[in-house]
């Protein structure tokens, strides 16, 4: 080794010593960030730390700003009290304590109570101060905490990430970020009772849970055996294939996403590997999922299957509860009981049904519909980190060219949802895109007492906030028994798609302009009533040099939009999409302004298309 000048009057042992000391130093200090990864995380090892002054301290690249949790990993075995770390990002520290979160394969996830709001990109400083045996330090969206995203060990990371990143699941998620507009249905066995058991609304029922129409086996604790009874009814019109079809083709969808098995277990196509089906269960002569790709396919909708494959309360056990609460007992960790058949579980074990059922259906499905678009899991709760891989790793070996959801459990999805009802503030957004899964009154399933539809208008300030965004919007429909669409869902739908059909260029294919909206009023999150739409509210997106305003208003004789004005850059051209009528404009420093009189602008508003040199 070459000892350096300043220390060749000391003895040469301690020289080395000291030499190799600030050698480690200098290349702590110099050590590479660790970079945000493609599922939004940041994962810090200890082993990467540097210190300084007793604490440990992370250097991290960050390309997308917002809310995040700080998570430590910690051994199971790991006692300790809520206040025996600290955190601080760029010298900011996080107030409140330390909460036990889940249990991975690595260990105990304890994550910080206040998140950390981080506002720009690039590189941040984060430090930690405890004598508790951190094994990794992470840093999580605060909308995947919110929505209970479990994070999985770094042992299935690197190939699912293999399999996220490869070329057919890349043209994929093109091809679903660009169509944008989906259907969801949800329809089964329990449409039959229309959101009551006995003559007892499903509110009513004196036992907790969701009081949406598709829970009624489990809001009501319906036995397995009577349910298997009053599924045999279960017997809708043939139509219902091109009604469903015409129906997302009027509104603008471009693609349809269906209940093929909701949580009763009920499969809506032939299986093989179960008779509680549409084939063998019920009168119906047909295959209900089969015929509805076909219908869909003729009309140029691609089509997709949602499956609970983590809830089947006729053949799935207790859902894995009673194994994952003993475990997490132990350390201290809650164990949510939501959407487990705690009150007739089948006799096999939870394992027994993946293995036996719901792996095989979802080879089923896949090879019953060879150009399936994508698959919207549910119910993932309780999975281990092994199942919800083998999933998706299954899915790819069948048809990678199929796009999977976030609910597949442990961020293994393509994408992820905001949760039902749920569209992501600015702070919430993350580096993987996003969906939002809505509904057009409160219930998913159909309930024949819920008469509060939401407005055409009000379906689409939900749809361009999404858009503005750069999402999705899985809006659903929960048909009759017999498959009939309720007419005020219908006459919504068919409102909003004029809108889409004229506006369509500001949608599909758009990405995500540098400002989402302008005067727009906070929207209500969940399934309230939106804000009455107003001529000074502008939602934008973009593609190439063009910016797209949306407005849900008619703004009288001028349109002025303050977000275009001189430092937006140089308008060049504007056009009223679906119209060829030549518009008088005038941009400031502080707006553009467009001449809109003499236009006819229907209740629903208009979209302008803006050329910026």
């Amino acid at each position: 080794m070459c000892i350096p000048m300043m220390f060749r009057s000391i003895p040469s042992s301690l020289a080395v010593l000291l030499a190799l000391f600030l050698g480690l130093a200098e290349a702590s200090a110099n050590k590479s960030p660790i970079e945000q990864r493609p599922d939004s995380c940041v994962l810090m090892p200890v082993d990467e730390a540097s210190v300084a002054k007793g604490k440990r301290q992370w250097s991290f690249d960050l390309s997308h700003p917002g809310n995040y949790v700080v998570e430590l990993v910690l051994p199971l075995e790991q006692a300790y009290e809520k206040q025996l770390a600290a955190v601080s990002i760029d010298g900011v520290s996080l107030k409140g304590g330390l909460e036990k979160s889940y249990i991975i394969e690595d260990g105990l996830v304890s994550g910080f109570v206040t998140p950390a709001k981080i506002e720009k990109a690039g590189r941040h400083t984060l430090t930690l101060d405890t004598d508790l045996q951190v094994r990794q330090v992470r840093l999580v969206p605060e909308g995947y905490v919110k929505s209970r995203i479990y994070i999985a060990s770094e042992k299935y990371y690197e190939p699912w990430l293999e399999m996220h990143q490869s070329a057919p699941k890349v043209a994929a998620m093109e091809w679903y970020k660009n169509a944008r507009f989906g259907m969801f249905i949800h329809w089964g066995a329990y449409s039959m009772a229309a959101g009551s058991w006995k003559g007892v609304k499903i509110e009513d029922s004196p036992i907790s849970g969701p009081r949406v129409a598709e829970w009624l086996m489990f809001t009501f604790n319906i036995s397995r055996e009577e349910y298997r009874e009053y599924a045999k009814r279960f017997n809708p019109d043939s139509s219902f294939a091109e009604n469903f079809a015409s129906l997302a083709k009027e509104t603008g969808m471009r693609y349809m996403v269906i209940t093929s098995k909701h949580h009763d277990g009920f499969a809506l196509f032939d299986s093989a590997y179960s008779d509680f089906d549409i084939a063998d269960h019920t009168a119906y002569d047909g295959d209900l999922i089969k015929e509805l790709y076909d219908a869909c396919r003729a009309k140029g909708i691609d089509f997709g299957v949602y499956y609970s494959h983590g809830n089947d309360w006729m053949d799935g056990g207790d859902g894995n509860y009673a194994n994952v609460k003993a475990r997490n007992d132990v350390y201290g960790v809650y164990t949510r009981p939501n959407g487990k058949n705690l009150w007739d579980p089948s006799p096999n074990s939870h394992a027994a049904y993946l293995e036996e059922k719901a792996y095989p259906q979802v080879a089923e499905l896949i090879k019953l519909l060879p150009d399936l678009r994508l698959i919207w899991f549910d119910g993932d709760g309780l999975i281990t980190e092994e199942q919800s891989f083998r999933f998706y790793k299954m899915v790819y070996d069948l048809n990678p060219n199929i796009v999977v959801n976030r609910r597949i459990g442990y961020n293994f999805g393509d994408y992820v949802d905001a949760g039902d009802n749920k569209t992501p503030t600015e702070s919430e957004l993350a580096a993987k895109h996003f969906e939002t899964c809505g509904t057009a009154n409160h219930s998913w399933g159909f309930k024949a007492h819920d008469h509060d539809w939401h407005s055409s208008n009000e379906l689409l300030r939900k749809f361009v906030d999404i858009v503005s965004k750069g999402g999705n919007y899985l809006l659903n429909i929960g048909p009759e028994e017999s498959g009939k669409v309720p007419e005020p869902c219908v006459d919504g739908f068919r409102e909003m798609g004029k809108w889409v059909k004229t506006n369509s260029e500001a949608i599909f294919g758009t990405r995500r302009w540098t400002k989402f909206n302008e005067n727009v009023q906070p929207s209500v999150r969940g399934r309230g009533k939106q804000p009455v739409s107003n001529g000074k509210e502008f939602w934008f997106s973009a593609k190439g040099d063009a910016v797209y305003a949306m407005s849900l208003a008619d703004p009288g004789d001028k349109a002025r939009i303050q977000s275009l004005g001189a430092e937006a850059g140089k308008v060049t051209s504007v056009r009223l999409l679906g119209s060829e009528r030549e518009l008088k404009w005038k941009q400031s420093d502080k707006a553009l302004e467009v001449d809109l009189s003499g236009i006819e602008i229907g209740p629903n508003g208009y979209a302008l298309k803006v050329i910026l040199k």
